[in-house]
């Protein structure tokens, strides 16, 4: 049977992410070749014109999964009836999109912006408000398969703790990879302790600075990207002894802050998403992630 379209909106659709994600959604990346569905591009008034050209270039791209496209400068207008949306826009969801529209902020301070989010879109379920940590969840892959001189599709289970930024902690403890020996721990793999604590570290905290440096733009393809990636295995649902790294709303596992978004290691079933719980030791944090504990319970009062 046909499926029903996905409406799916995109903030900031004329901008360098925005840009470089419609067209990975509409070829299928996010929600699998056999879904249809509908992008709603929203940006602001003075790249009308820029969204515009967007609009036109997904029209000629003739993607067969696309059936719709909204785009608009009117907030409201956009969030009619979503039920993924990416960059977002929270009292205009809360009063517009489905009922069980899915959010993924992925603007920086995406931790952040996710709590502000939560706390200006009350009637929106908090396990539907999420944020992007798996751009630092694929570059963590990526950098042990380069180490490894293997195909990153068999390396899993890093874990990304904390917030999208430089106090993140970046852990391959638990990670595996596939060699023509079979399954064994990144760090056996590895064999060299002073760069799994600390030059691997370094590099995946530092990676998006260093694409900024060298493109003098953001890491938007690779962002893009993720963004798919995120929402594909919050949908679809993670590989059975798979975990990754999301963004999402802390219950008090492992010790962190109650009610802060935190990036922990999760599985998915059935479009929801579940801590993974009781495996892990858990690092020190630093004293800026403990700061940005104490901003949560400053929003929740004011």
């Amino acid at each position: 049977m046909p499926k029903d379209a996905v409406r799916i909106l995109v903030t900031g659709a004329a901008g360098q992410i925005g840009y470089a994600l419609a067209p990975m959604i509409a070829r299928g990346i996010m929600l699998g070749p056999e879904q249809p569905v509908i992008l709603h591009l929203l940006d602001i008034q003075p790249l009308a014109e820029s969204l515009k050209g967007v609009r036109m270039e997904l029209i000629d791209a003739a993607f067969p999964l696309l059936q719709g496209i909204l785009a608009t400068t009117d907030v409201n207008e956009a969030c009619k009836g979503v039920n993924i949306a990416v960059m977002a826009q929270a009292s205009a969801l809360e009063q517009h999109a489905a009922p069980d529209c899915k959010i993924l902020v992925v603007a920086n301070p995406a931790n952040t912006n996710a709590l502000i989010f939560k706390e200006f879109a009350p009637s929106i379920p908090v396990k539907n408000i999420t944020c992007l940590t798996r751009l630092d969840h694929n570059r963590a892959l990526s950098h042990i398969s380069e180490r490894l001189n293997v195909d990153v599709r068999d390396v899993k289970n890093v874990i990304i703790w904390g917030n999208h930024s430089s106090t993140q902690y970046p852990d391959a403890n638990y990670a595996t990879a596939t060699t023509d020996s079979g399954e064994k721990s990144v760090r056996e793999l590895v064999a060299d302790d002073p760069w799994i604590d600390s030059e691997y570290i370094n590099s995946v905290r530092e990676r998006g600075a260093e694409i900024i440096k060298a493109r003098k733009l953001s890491s938007a393809l690779s962002a893009a990207s993720a963004a798919c990636d995120h929402v594909h295995d919050w949908i679809i649902g993670t590989a059975k002894g798979t975990w990754v790294s999301m963004g999402v709303y802390s219950d008090g596992s492992y010790g962190i802050q109650p009610d802060i978004i935190y990036s922990f290691p999760v599985t998915c079933q059935r479009g929801e998403w579940s801590i993974v719980q009781g495996k892990f030791c858990m690092h020190q944090l630093t004293q800026e992630w403990l700061d940005f504990g104490k901003i949560g319970r400053s929003l929740r009062r004011s």
